[in-house]
């Protein structure tokens, strides 16, 4: 979906394909086909786009062979998709029954991390549409934060610099621009925006900026003024935004919203949940972790990080954080100049909600990403943009 900005600039709206996690390409086509396509026809559009998810062997396969390159790119097209942009994190195994801490392999400091990533920026700039120049890959925070010592640290730099380079020299071969953009996620070497400021500046290229992923920044209760403001003044740049909205917890220490919180306590994929007091911000892993013992205290709100359906807040005692979306949105695109033209929505987890939440079927799933997408839109539409064709 394409939107108008005042400034005249397009603004692309898009939702991620890890909710169906594929390892292969022709898993990728299937998605296509029994996903992407019926969610476009549900919202009556010609053109849909996509933030596309490929597992390394899936990247692989077209990285190896233009003909199958070429040949995605045509089934794109032919059922009314467009791709401005990668979603990177996961290398493999998203759709495995214990993801976990899985998915922060391998790390920046890993060579694989970097081909894979180069991989990545080479095939969106095959994908992007004839009259789209500039497209975004999201990538993970640099590691997850316990294995990440000096030697490390040093490896990232020189994985990111060396990344630079190759982006430039993508950009002079195909005219195409790829920026890539680090994550920051709760328990991670970069948890926060913050955090990102000094890795970025250090590498020093407008090519590799951040990924503002709105269920992550409320998670870890930052503010989107104080965030975006700092960002700008350290000259760190948005290439993209993840549209999503965590779970919220107004009052942790009443059992009734400890047992609503535990329904959503599931094996498949980490749920950091943080506090924030007046000596900082504290969390635990994960929700089971918050839940079982004295570890986080709850005598303020806490927030886990488990991405909910952007229209459909969980029921009473507890609710989302879309107030922070939507403030955040406000400042990435309803200035007079949009700081990212890339905005995804990224709700991967329809299947780990409580059972009685889940959608039943393809269709009802189909439904479910219909509706965020709308909501986004109209939020979209509210701050002045036009939706195109």
């Amino acid at each position: 979906m394409r939107f108008r900005h005042p400034d005249g600039s397009t603004v692309h709206l898009s939702y991620c394909t890890n909710v169906h996690p594929a390892e292969t390409l022709d898993g990728v086509l299937a998605q296509l086909r029994d996903h992407c396509e019926p969610v476009r026809r549900r919202l009556g559009r010609d053109r849909l786009g996509i933030g596309l998810w490929l597992a390394r062997g899936a990247a692989r396969t077209l990285a190896a062979d233009p003909a199958a390159l070429r040949g995605l790119r045509a089934e794109l097209d032919r059922r009314g998709l467009e791709v401005v942009t990668l979603n990177g994190f996961p290398y493999e195994g998203f759709g495995a029954e214990e993801v976990k801490y899985r998915v922060y392999k391998p790390d920046w400091a890993d060579p694989e991390r970097l081909s894979h990533t180069v991989d990545l920026a080479r095939l969106l700039a095959a994908l992007l549409p004839d009259d789209v120049t500039e497209g975004s890959v999201s990538t993970l925070p640099l590691a997850w934060r316990t294995a990440y010592d000096t030697a490390a640290a040093r490896a990232a730099h020189t994985a990111l610099t060396v990344l630079a380079e190759r982006l430039e020299a993508l950009e002079e071969l195909t005219g195409k621009t790829v920026r890539i953009a680090l994550e920051p996620e709760p328990g991670c070497t970069v948890e926060t925006t913050a955090d990102a400021i000094r890795p970025l500046t250090g590498v020093g290229s407008d090519r590799i900026g951040i990924c503002v992923d709105t269920c992550h920044l409320a998670t870890s209760f930052e503010d989107p003024a104080t965030a975006f403001d700092a960002l700008d003044a350290a000259r760190v740049t948005i290439p993209k935004a993840q549209l999503s909205a965590a779970l919220h917890a107004q009052s942790p220490h009443l059992p009734e919203v400890r047992a609503a919180l535990g329904a959503f306590a599931e094996p498949r994929f980490l749920h950091q949940t943080r506090t924030l007091t007046p000596d900082g911000l504290l969390g635990t892993d994960d929700l089971d972790e918050a839940l079982g013992g004295d570890t986080l205290p709850d005598t303020a709100p806490w927030r886990a990080h488990f991405h909910v359906p952007l229209h459909a807040p969980p029921a009473p005692p507890l609710t989302s954080t879309l107030p922070v979306l939507q403030d955040a949105l406000a400042r990435l695109v309803g200035g007079p100049v949009p700081r990212t033209r890339h905005l995804e929505v990224e709700t991967y987890t329809w299947q780990a909600l409580p059972p009685e939440l889940r959608p039943r079927s393809r269709g009802r799933l189909a439904d479910g990403i219909a509706a965020e997408l709308t909501l986004a839109r109209d939020l979209l539409v509210d701050l002045g943009l036009k939706e195109l064709p």
